[in-house]
């Protein structure tokens, strides 16, 4: 039996090491023999890389003190309209890696959807829709750029057009600020817009060059970045949700191919297939003084649940049949997740309906 005297062990048993070579699992061990499947092994594999951390870093007792410390902070700091936790995990890459783990797909021919990239704190689901055509912006800034915004939604396999889809955008106005937090300068909805496309999957409408910005210093997540030595900025960039009942959705960010804050963007969050290149326009009837291109790729439903495989038991039933929706479920057909005793999902689908 291990004891509790020793700074830890290796996940992967180390009769060399200086340690309890029996201590991590020890610790494992303690969970009871009720505890959820996906549970323990999400908890398995946090307990033996915070044990490997430990001992790879050889971490002090000070060092400890001083992180426990800075967890709390994080708490403290939490207040409405801000997500301390989130900025923090946003600076280490997580909610990018997390957005990357589950929304990377492939098909058989090996295409893929327009990349992913992260959804942000700023979406919101009241936006009005207008027509096409239309300008967002409701409030222009002296500094603002009017611009031109067109493009058309596609299927990445077939080529054609998807009609009816609906592009979702948002952006912060030219002083970083999105409108719910500046209400001094922008009214509600301003640079806000869904959009539905025609019968050839085209869209357009006027809103402004994206600014850059820097993410609020104030808290705990300020000192993270001063420790790495890092800056706070965003690249300029375009929010955009496109959405269609029979196309998996597309979230990402869409930034200004020249922006000086591609490469190190604090977020972690640009990928090559999300630049715009912005080109200036004469006489445009809006008054638009530039013009941008974007298409969006996207993939069925249908060719996704081609993709999948699926192992789901309870105590009495199996599935029979996948079908993949645009919600993640807390339960399946009526069966609370909480009492299934096992299931499987590959390629990191984890979108689904089960038909029992």
């Amino acid at each position: 039996m291990a004891t509790n005297d020793a700074n830890g062990t290796s996940g992967a048993k180390d009769n060399n090491s200086k340690y309890d070579a029996d201590f991590t699992q020890h610790v494992i061990d303690l969970m009871s023999p009720e505890t959820k499947p996906r549970h323990r092994e999400i908890l398995t594999s946090l307990i033996k890389h915070m044990h490997d951390f430990c001992r790879e870093v050889n971490l002090t007792q000070d060092e400890w003190i001083i992180g426990v410390n800075y967890v709390n902070s994080i708490g403290q700091a939490y207040k409405k309209n801000r997500n301390e936790a989130w900025r923090v995990c946003d600076i280490l890459g997580v909610e990018s890696l997390v957005d990357e783990i589950n929304h990377k797909i492939v098909s058989d021919e090996g295409l893929s959807p327009t990349s992913s990239a992260i959804l942000g704190p700023f979406w919101s689901p009241e936006t009005p829709f207008r027509d096409l055509g239309a300008s967002v912006v409701q409030d222009m800034p002296k500094d603002g750029q009017l611009t031109l915004f067109r493009g058309t939604i596609k299927d990445v396999e077939t080529g054609k057009a998807i009609s009816d889809a609906v592009f979702d955008m948002w952006q912060a106005s030219t002083n970083g600020k999105y409108d719910v937090f500046d209400p001094e300068n922008q009214t509600r909805h301003n640079l806000r817009g869904k959009f539905r496309t025609d019968e050839n999957g085209k869209f357009w409408f006027y809103c402004l060059k994206p600014t850059e910005y820097a993410i609020d210093t104030s808290g705990p997540s300020a000192d993270l970045l001063g420790i790495m030595g890092r800056h706070p900025n965003r690249p300029a960039h375009i929010h955009m949700m496109v959405t269609h009942p029979d196309y998996i959705g597309v979230t990402a960010q869409l930034y200004p191919n020249d922006d000086r804050w591609l490469e190190t963007d604090t977020v972690s969050a640009v990928k090559d297939d999300l630049l715009l290149d912005f080109k200036p326009i004469q006489n445009d009837p809006k008054g638009a003084v530039l013009d941008v291109e974007y298409h969006v790729g996207a993939i069925s439903w249908t060719t996704l649940n081609a993709l999948q495989s699926l192992t789901f038991t309870t105590g009495v039933t199996k599935a029979k049949s996948v079908f993949i929706t645009d919600t993640a479920l807390t339960t399946l057909d009526g069966i609370n997740l909480a009492t299934v005793d096992s299931f499987e999902i590959t390629n990191n689908a984890y979108l689904c309906k089960i038909e029992t």
